[in-house]
């Protein structure tokens, strides 16, 4: 189970997956924007050539609506409430994204610096721990896990623990 989580973390905090689940959401909060422009703009703006009534919109003040009757006159109105929220909604959801991602690229270099810094240590300590020893019958060096001096023969003594 502590394997399978392992490689999981390692799956889900690398660059690649992260990079695409952000793009996925900015993708997603960006369509709402497109949509926003078209529903509040640009709809509006083909429906008062074709005369469709645009119901709960927005007057705009510098378009004067003396001479055309109420639908005409509703389809010249624009919704920008509705695209300035968008827009609005896609900066908050980009800030915040922005906000984890570097928190996430800041957790995963400090557990590589901590793992490099492990294995550093480790590897010095591996360094540092004798791999041979002297023979105390003919002074000959030989592996430190010899039992046998393989120059005399002799029986090496048991190595006392060391406290």
């Amino acid at each position: 189970m502590k394997k399978l989580l392992t490689e999981f973390k390692e799956f889900a905090l690398k660059g690649r997956v992260v990079d695409m689940a952000i793009g996925v959401i900015i993708g997603g909060a960006f369509t709402a924007i497109v949509t926003s422009l078209t529903d509040s703009f640009i709809n509006p703006l083909i429906n008062s050539i074709g005369g469709a009534e645009v119901a709960g919109a927005i007057r705009l003040p510098w378009v004067d609506y003396t001479g055309l009757d109420s639908e005409a006159a509703m389809a010249l109105s624009l919704n920008y409430g509705a695209f300035v929220t968008a827009v609005i909604n896609f900066l908050i959801v980009a800030v915040i994204l922005f906000i984890m991602l570097k928190a996430v690229t800041a957790a995963t270099k400090a557990a590589e610096e901590a793992a490099k810094k492990l294995s550093k240590k480790k590897e010095e300590e591996e360094a540092e721990a004798p791999t041979t020893k002297i023979c105390p019958f003919c002074k000959s060096e030989i592996n430190i896990e010899a039992t046998k001096c393989p120059h005399c023969t002799s029986d090496q003594p048991a190595e006392e623990a060391k406290a």
